[in-house]
């Protein structure tokens, strides 16, 4: 497998790259990220509005009965959302969805 990788990648990387050009370039990616830095940066400037991280930090924990919690992201009937996450909540702090950051902890009925 990797040999069949290392005979095509050299096709590839020529299909991919414009004609004339040495190669793949890193110079639009730097580019957009000097487009994004500024961005972030005019928006962090205005802090009469919340941070997306602030908002989500003031919803609490989402208690869970099971071991497993599952989240979509998005209110029940909203189709906006993200790619389904299962959860697994065997420790006692919240765990936290890497895709919207809710959090959710395991309710212990003792």
């Amino acid at each position: 497998m990797a040999t069949a990788t290392r005979r095509l990648l050299p096709a590839l990387l020529k299909i991919l790259a414009p004609a004339g050009a040495r190669g793949l370039s890193t110079e639009k990616a730097v580019g957009a990220a000097a487009v994004v830095g500024s961005h972030t940066a005019k928006w962090m400037q205005d802090t009469s509005k919340k941070s997306p991280m602030e908002l989500i930090n003031e919803v609490p924990p989402i208690k869970v009965d099971g071991r497993i919690a599952v989240c979509e992201g998005a209110a029940e009937g909203v189709g906006l959302g993200h790619p389904i996450e299962y959860i697994c909540l065997d420790l006692e702090a919240p765990n936290v969805c890497k895709y919207c950051g809710l959090r959710y902890v395991q309710v212990h009925h003792h």
